[in-house]
């Protein structure tokens, strides 16, 4: 097996919710669910899927201009309660993800996340599902700036002493894009999330996937190229 990782890539990180986490459906439920709580007018889900990926004060604001102060911190707390409590949606990994972790760790790639979520919530999925290993750094949205900021992305590199040529970012919405673009670092994008392929390739990623488990191949061809 070549050990891809000592090609011109050495990082790869991943967005989380849409990119390795087939998780839109519950978190519109949970944010549908928070509004009705708070008794403050009910997203589409559609219009939910559309901040997908923002940090969870920036994405209510963005979907709720008009909401008060007040009302969108109940949304939020409730948001909180309903995604760690709901068992109506359930959410998983997308098909191919954990086999496209686990070979890019034996080809000897550094892995990171950079989200949307919180710390808390972040730490609750590794937990759920025994993943942090694959991982050698993270960022969450509430302990540094949200996306499209690359402040996330600036902070991976520097812990895990890599420059911005030797790392990728990979994503599904246009925040991810737009993040990695503002921090020079090279983008994939992918369809199978929230945002359309078109809204990706406007911030000209190197290339968009249909499915996670086509990166490796295309690494692949990338280092013969």
């Amino acid at each position: 097996m070549a050990v891809l990782g000592q090609g011109k890539y050495r990082l790869i990180i991943f967005d989380w919710d849409g990119t390795l986490m087939d998780s839109a459906d519950r978190i519109a439920f949970c944010m549908q669910r928070a509004a009705e709580d708070a008794k403050v007018d009910i997203p589409t889900s559609d219009e939910v899927k559309e901040i997908i990926g923002l940090g969870l004060p920036e994405a209510i604001k963005k979907l709720m201009p008009l909401v008060e102060d007040a009302s969108a911190l109940e949304v939020e707390n409730n948001y909180r309660h309903h995604f760690v409590n709901n068992h109506e949606r359930s959410a998983d990994f997308f098909e191919g993800a954990l086999k496209t972790l686990e070979e890019l760790k034996e080809r000897g790639f550094l892995l990171a996340v950079a989200t949307g979520k919180s710390r808390k919530g972040l730490n609750r999925e590794f937990e759920k599902h025994q993943v942090g290993h694959y991982f050698v750094e993270t960022r969450c949205a509430d302990e540094t700036r949200s996306k499209p900021d690359p402040t996330m992305l600036n902070e991976i590199l520097k812990s895990t002493n890599c420059v911005r040529e030797e790392a990728l970012i990979i994503g599904d919405t246009e925040y991810d894009m737009d993040m990695g673009r503002q921090a020079g670092i090279d983008r994939i994008g992918v369809t199978y999330g929230v945002h359309s392929k078109g809204r990706l390739e406007a911030y000209e990623p190197k290339v968009c996937l249909d499915a996670i488990n086509e990166l490796i191949p295309w690494l692949v061809n990338s280092l013969e190229c």
